[in-house]
């Protein structure tokens, strides 16, 4: 059972930064496309970024495509999603998840099959 811990969210001003970083266990971390997740209060959950198991390949939504970067390392089990520029509209719920099926490329939530708790980013004006 792979279990996914995330770190790093806070309260930043408009124009500032965070990294995310989320640590995974219990699994065979380096043959799985990880990705990021967003909710706000009251919307649906939304896709952040991807990135495939070996770190060839990211994906992102166009609304943070330029100011997030989606990074992994292997060794240690480590997903990370450095966000710069942020925008009061990037205030939500961030989750880590992993793709159910080893060395599969996808953007969605439904082959998500693990995710973390979560971690708070709140970008004030």
């Amino acid at each position: 059972q792979v279990q996914l811990v995330e770190s790093g969210g806070g309260l930043v001003q408009a124009g500032g930064s965070l990294r995310l970083s989320c640590a995974a266990s219990g699994g065979t971390f380096s043959t799985h496309t990880m990705g990021w997740f967003r909710q706000a209060p009251e919307k649906d959950r939304e896709f952040v970024a991807a990135i495939s198991w070996t770190g060839s390949a990211t994906y992102y939504a166009d609304v943070v495509k330029g100011r997030f970067t989606i990074s992994r390392d292997n060794a240690i089990n480590m997903v990370s999603l450095q966000m710069n520029n942020l925008k009061p509209e990037d205030t939500a719920v961030y989750y880590c998840a992993a793709v159910g099926s080893p060395e599969t490329f996808t953007i969605g939530a439904p082959e998500y099959r693990y995710w973390g708790q979560g971690t708070q980013v709140t970008v004030s004006t």
